[in-house]
């Protein structure tokens, strides 16, 4: 099985630390073979809003250039992807697509706001309501059907805070309606190793949640695992990824080592 990771942020995001190339020595260091870098897309606000969680526009030709340098620097050695980690905002759709024109090879799907950000909270709290969950789960199915997304980052995302034993009926219909799109779209679901670093060192983002993975398996998706890497330490631990490669194989899932591309 190849080590690949496609779930990089840089310091742009404004909440990771660490140079571009000090998670490309990371990820050398580990063994990796693929490394893709899928930072948190900025969106042109058309209210103004400026975000606090994601690259700002100013700053997106900077991560293409750098990215696309590494690429270059490291070719040989190592597999460099340039990606993005984004919601599906609607009214912003001709963004996207101009984002992939200008080198996104990608795009992620981390949906942390419904409908667009400068206008809806973070969905984490909304979802300690069964009504925000499934609202969660209708937004993240919608913009999976678009066909723009290579893959659902975190889709257990709505257990943010929720404790285990809330994994109730709206949860199951949640994780069915994700999984289901996820087939019909020939999309892999991922394992999130950040959330499950927390874990290990005995604290908890809610996710991976096991009431879910547990639930989820008889829809028999293919899963990736996703470092979430905003730290160039996450890519560094050894025992973490392996540690999510036996979780989901003991689960039961179809583990995918890569995404297929085109450069």
């Amino acid at each position: 099985m190849m080590k690949t990771n496609y779930h990089t942020h840089t310091i742009r995001c404004q909440h990771a630390m660490g140079r571009d190339e000090d998670f490309v020595r990371a990820a050398l260091d580990a063994g990796f073979d693929v490394l893709g870098f899928a930072d948190h897309a900025p969106w042109p606000f058309r209210n103004g809003y400026v975000s606090p969680i994601r690259m700002p526009m100013e700053d997106f030709s900077g991560y293409v250039q750098s990215i696309q340098e590494l690429k270059k620097q490291y070719t040989g050695r190592l597999d460099i992807r340039l990606g993005l980690e984004s919601e599906y905002f609607p009214r912003y759709r001709d963004h996207m697509l101009r984002m992939r024109e200008a080198g996104i090879s990608y795009f992620i799907l981390g949906a942390h706001y419904n409908d667009s950000e400068e206008e809806n909270p973070y969905i984490g709290p909304e979802c300690q309501t069964d009504e925000g969950v499934l609202r969660y789960a209708e937004n993240a199915v919608r913009a999976m059907r678009t066909g723009l997304f290579r893959y659902i980052a975190h889709p257990d995302l709505f257990m943010r805070h929720r404790r285990p034993n809330e994994f109730n009926h709206a949860c199951e219909q949640a994780a069915d309606m994700i999984c289901q799109a996820a087939n019909e779209m020939r999309m892999p679901i991922e394992y999130n190793l950040a959330g499950l670093d927390t874990q290990l060192r005995g604290f908890s983002r809610g996710y991976p949640s096991q009431p879910f993975w547990a639930y989820a398996k008889k829809h028999d998706n293919t899963v990736i695992l996703g470092v979430d890497a905003h730290e160039p330490a996450l890519l560094a631990d050894l025992s973490l990824w392996e540690t999510g490669r036996r979780n989901v194989e003991t689960l039961g899932y179809r583990l995918i080592d890569h995404l297929d591309l085109e450069e």
